[in-house]
């Protein structure tokens, strides 16, 4: 298998990475054409040390990553501590992309996605600074330049403010933007996206609202609209809305018939204002769209990251993963440790797995490349087969 991976939690950053280096040389060989590294904010101080020394020992083509509050690796979630988590593999061209930011005439841009490729890419893995990367930006310009192609990853979660993040492109260590890789046709590439959601009542059009704000759903009161879906609901779902579990799931595809899981764009529902009788979510309202009420909580979490993982694998298991997860999941959401990287280790297999608890995360949600929140996002990868089943 041209892919592995390799976590230590030795709390000494040479010998961590002395211990990951040594895995990944053991399995893959030298020269990878692309390694993933992540380290937790314990060693977030000794990072350019750190990828002096991976490009040293393993002399991969492309190097990217970046410190995060918890390092993913397999079956394991480092939350606290120290943690490297390394990941490699080779099958063939991996462009990198350094993407830079600077002021336009409508806002910030995105700068550095290259115009020309000289390969057919199959995925863009993208891993950014959330204070500075203008992603909205970037994928409009992902959108535009590589119709369809799709773009996974993850911000780095733990910085305390701007200039405070620290990412990893060959040897560099950048504070700002992202960086990214274009992967090749040599490998294989699948993305799952789960959101962690449940619908809840029935689904509505947005009949009055703006900005942020849903006046009327079906020509009624939002909050009206709620309440009457509240008269289904158990005592747990309840609570789960007034501990700020509600969300709005907004159609993806509105020419489909009928919505179920990975149909939906889901936002937060922020708070309403009974005077009025509208809501506020995190979103851009667009009258005569269709949404629906979205519970989130473990159990859904948990459900539906087993059910989009088992489909996932139904047809052609994966040979390698990377991972990335909100950080408001974890023991945070799900009461216990590892959860999401254990599932993924339970349902595809103890497969090589790198990734972060990210501070948003991107991913494909019908078609639409789009950053989440509270969602796990992965990044699926094969070598490439003629004779195999699609990812």
């Amino acid at each position: 298998m041209p892919f592995a991976s390799a976590l230590s939690e030795h709390p000494v950053p040479a010998f961590a990475t002395g211990e990951v280096c040594g895995e990944i040389l053991d399995r893959v060989g030298p020269h990878p054409d692309l390694a993933v590294l992540f380290v937790t904010l314990a060693h977030a101080g000794a990072l350019e040390d750190i990828v002096a020394t991976v490009a040293d020992v393993l002399g991969p083509s492309v190097v990217i990553g970046a410190a995060s509050q918890t390092a993913i690796g397999v079956g394991r979630e480092v939350e606290s501590g120290p943690g490297i988590s390394l990941w490699a593999g080779r099958w063939g061209p991996v462009l990198p992309v350094r993407l830079t930011v600077e002021d336009g005439p409508h806002g910030p841009r995105c700068v550095g996605l290259p115009e020309a490729v000289p390969f057919e890419p199959g995925a863009l893995l993208v891993v950014g600074d959330p204070f500075s990367l203008p992603v909205e930006d970037l994928l409009a310009q992902v959108g535009a330049g590589f119709p369809g192609l799709p773009v996974i990853g993850g911000m780095a979660s733990g910085a305390r403010g701007p200039g405070a993040s620290r990412l990893a492109y060959g040897r560099q260590v950048p504070d700002h933007g992202a960086v990214a890789a274009l992967i090749g046709p040599g490998a294989d590439v699948a993305t799952v996206v789960s959101q962690g959601c449940r619908p809840i009542g029935q689904p509505f059009v947005i009949t009055d609202g703006e900005g942020g704000i849903v006046r009327t759903l079906a020509g009624r009161a939002a909050l009206e609209r709620l309440e009457e879906v509240g008269t289904t609901l158990s005592p747990d779902d309840i609570r789960c809305i007034n501990t700020g579990g509600l969300h709005l799931g907004r159609v993806v595809d509105e020419r489909k018939e009928q919505f179920g899981t990975g149909d939906f764009r889901i936002r937060q529902v922020l708070g309403g204002d009974r005077n009025s009788g509208a809501i506020a979510v995190n979103d851009e309202v667009v009258v005569g769209t269709t949404v629906q009420f979205h519970l989130r909580d473990a159990a859904s979490a948990h459900d539906e990251l087993v059910r989009m993982l088992g489909r996932a694998g139904a047809v052609e298991t994966p040979e390698a993963a990377l991972l990335f997860t909100c950080n408001g999941r974890g023991s945070r959401l799900f009461g216990v440790p590892d959860h999401d990287a254990g599932v993924v280790a339970e349902l595809l297999g103890p497969l090589p797995l790198a990734g972060i608890a990210a501070a948003g995360e991107l991913g494909p949600v019908g078609g639409l490349n789009e950053l989440h929140s509270f969602t796990a996002s992965l990044l699926l990868v094969r070598e490439h087969r003629a004779d195999a089943a699609p990812l």
